[in-house]
């Protein structure tokens, strides 16, 4: 049995995006639970067994599985037939790895920190900055539509997230933006909105 643990217009958003895309979301339990926001409203939830009260929390025969990298490549590897990741033995599974990692690694601490207002030499020499996030994502999608070639992956789901959610974070690049409308063109983007919006807790 898989459990989700899922709050409406959340990090976990992408990860019933996912479940849709990869066309198994009516297998997954998906429970609706409180999160804190930045805003100050919501709080954790006694519902919620992550231990740090946050989203998403997979559950699958009552191991956790938390960490949306972690959640999503787990959920391509259990569910490969849609093609949305690469199996071990594929000749760009470590290139689609890669991807996974340097978005939790690289570009979430980036755009948050930007976001934030926060500078400091530390932080640019971990994680560089604004500009070497865009420079890798446009030197890549110059040359293919999507972040592994001609098709869309589930990488390319978890690295347009954070446009979708702050789009004053997107940059003026063409091929990015293009990507990004490529990426929100797919049914399932319309789909999670609506079910977010049928799930919001009061």
């Amino acid at each position: 049995m898989l459990t989700l643990y899922h709050s409406p217009r959340s990090r976990s958003s992408r990860i019933v995006r996912l479940l849709d895309e990869l066309g198994v979301l009516d297998q997954v339990d998906i429970r609706i639970v409180s999160i804190a926001r930045n805003d100050g409203s919501g709080g954790a939830d006694p519902a919620n067994p992550h231990p740090e009260g946050k989203v998403p929390l997979l559950v699958h025969d009552g191991v956790a599985i938390w960490e949306t990298s972690a959640i999503i490549l787990y959920l391509t590897d259990l569910f490969p037939v849609a093609g949305l990741g690469r199996v071990v033995g594929t000749a760009d599974r470590g290139t689609y790895l890669s991807w996974l990692a340097w978005y939790g690694d690289v570009v979430e601490p980036v755009i948050v920190c930007a976001a934030a207002g926060i500078s400091h030499p530390f932080l640019d020499a971990t994680f560089r900055g604004v500009p070497e996030v865009v420079a890798r994502l446009s030197a890549q999608l110059s040359k293919t539509p999507y972040l592994l070639g001609e098709a869309f992956s589930a990488a390319d789901l978890l690295l347009v997230s954070p446009y979708v959610w702050f789009p004053e974070a997107t940059p003026d690049v063409a091929s990015i933006k293009d990507w990004i409308d490529r990426c929100q063109a797919r049914p399932a983007a319309q789909r999670i909105m609506d079910f977010d919006a049928a799930h919001t807790l009061p």
